[in-house]
């Protein structure tokens, strides 16, 4: 029985060698194919990109090899490229769509495929549903390729899409405040973007991790607390303001304040989101999704700018900033766009805009924290993650089809079912329950206004699961 290639909020994943097979690749390819020539008869084109994994290189080869059986003309990135500098050779080439050969954060056995619209966007459901379909009536039906073949063409995109950074970071801001950077990029393909955009505008950067590792180091290339430990040590050689990170693919970031402290995606893109109202004047609107902190949402009554909630998956986010109806969007899981760029996550533009952010107010990212919490008060937000039998996975599923009243000793003022269930308390704290659509875990983000109520909350919404 042929595997079933399923299209999640960021594309495929799959191990390599147990269900991440060449077979596979191909089976991907070729629906990825038949699809964009459903959409254009003739004339395609599509990018073939890659993180730095294992055989990346190989399976872009094998990808070029079918697109071109079917007439359309592969755009080959010979090196590794960032995922959003992938989506923005996309809108600049007029390209038809990119493959993207990336797990992203996924630990080093993983590979997958992204599949990014002519719009440079992550594909929505119903293009990776109609994908999926492809796939299973080529298996049913394999057309035979066309007779005649398109050539392979090269493209690298590094140098215009550094080039729309330089148009989006005030890197002389940067520079003449004296701070000094550190990045790590984790080993992945944002390996000399950000320290080289810096380098070149005169900006002290330091770098570790800065050589191909198909092994990320022993672990997953992403760029939370617990790995950042060297990006800390580097910071306190040199004396850096700053430390910025990226995951494998950079579509994810990593913020370290300069006195070693991390801080939480949820409170960068907030932080990002009153920076940019300040400095740019933007006030079209904020994108967030539903289990992003209600920070953005005190802001954005604050700023009085729109807010619009979202659910889980960046593409949700990526429609928001094609449309121009908000200046910044982002996900608590560390992904983020700004107005007039990519409809997709872009750690590289969050870690610069973060230098900018420091360089201009001359403050630690800390204090700009404390400086927000006493314009709009302190907001704590928490993410876990719980495996279920499956016993208490049914039951469970059953439980989130209910209204409950009451939560953690406090009224439930509202029920939000965007994304999951997401119960609003009466003093404005919430939980938010997602099944995991690929493994039996459920998904707890809470958020409370003190630390001795979210460890309440914390405790409630484990003890709700398990009831």
């Amino acid at each position: 029985m042929m595997t079933q290639i399923k299209f999640g909020t960021s594309g495929w994943r799959a191990v390599v060698a147990e269900e991440f097979t060449f077979a596979n690749v191909r089976r991907a390819v070729h629906g990825i194919a038949r699809y964009v020539c459903s959409q254009k008869a003739s004339g395609a084109k599509v990018i073939v990109g890659r993180d730095p994994r294992f055989l990346g290189e190989t399976f872009c080869t094998t990808a070029a090899d079918i697109l071109s059986s079917y007439a359309i003309t592969p755009l080959l990135i010979a090196e590794p490229a960032p995922t959003p500098t992938i989506s923005y050779a996309v809108i600049q080439s007029k390209a038809d769509g990119a493959i993207n050969f990336t797990a992203s954060h996924n630990p080093p056995e993983y590979n997958g495929i992204k599949f990014s619209t002519p719009d440079g966007a992550p594909a929505l459901p119903e293009v990776t549903k109609a994908i999926e379909s492809e796939i299973v009536a080529c298996d049913q039906d394999p057309q035979a390729p066309r007779a005649a073949k398109a050539d392979t063409q090269s493209i690298d995109p590094r140098r215009m899409y550094l080039s729309r950074l330089r148009e989006t970071v005030d890197l002389d801001v940067i520079r003449k405040s004296g701070v000094k950077i550190a990045f790590d990029p984790m080993w992945g393909s944002a390996r000399g973007y950000s320290d080289s955009l810096l380098q070149e505008a005169g900006v002290p950067v330091a770098t570790v991790h800065d050589y191909r590792d198909v092994l990320f180091g022993g672990h997953a290339p992403e760029p939370d607390d617990h790995l950042l430990d060297d990006l800390r040590k580097k910071m306190r050689e040199t004396g850096a303001g700053v430390g910025i990170a990226t995951d494998g693919d950079a579509d994810r970031f990593g913020i370290v304040d300069e006195d070693g402290t991390f801080m939480q995606p949820n409170y960068i893109i907030a932080l990002l989101f009153d920076y940019l109202v300040e400095t740019r004047g933007w006030k079209n609107g904020v994108g967030k999704s539903v289990a992003t902190t209600n920070l953005i949402n005190a802001l954005a009554e604050k700023h009085k700018i729109e807010l619009y909630e979202t659910p889980v998956g960046f593409k949700y986010i990526g429609e928001l900033i094609k449309q121009d109806k908000i200046l910044i969007g982002g996900e608590e899981s560390a992904g983020l766009s700004i107005r007039k760029h990519v409809p997709e996550k872009d750690g590289v533009l969050a870690g610069l805009l973060c230098c900018e952010m420091v360089a201009r107010r001359g403050a630690s990212l800390g204090k700009q924290l404390e400086g927000i919490f006493a314009k709009v008060g302190s907001f704590y937000p928490l993410r876990e993650n719980f495996r279920l039998t499956a016993e208490v996975k049914g039951k469970f599923t059953e439980k989130l089809r209910g209204d409950p009243s009451g939560f953690c000793g406090s009224k439930v003022a509202r029920v939000v079912r965007t994304d999951g269930l997401k119960l609003v308390l009466a003093d404005g704290s919430w939980v938010c329950y997602r099944l995991s659509g690929t493994e039996p875990v459920v998904r707890v983000y809470s958020e409370a206004r003190s630390r001795e109520d979210l460890t309440k909350l914390s405790t409630a919404a484990k003890a709700w699961i398990f009831d």
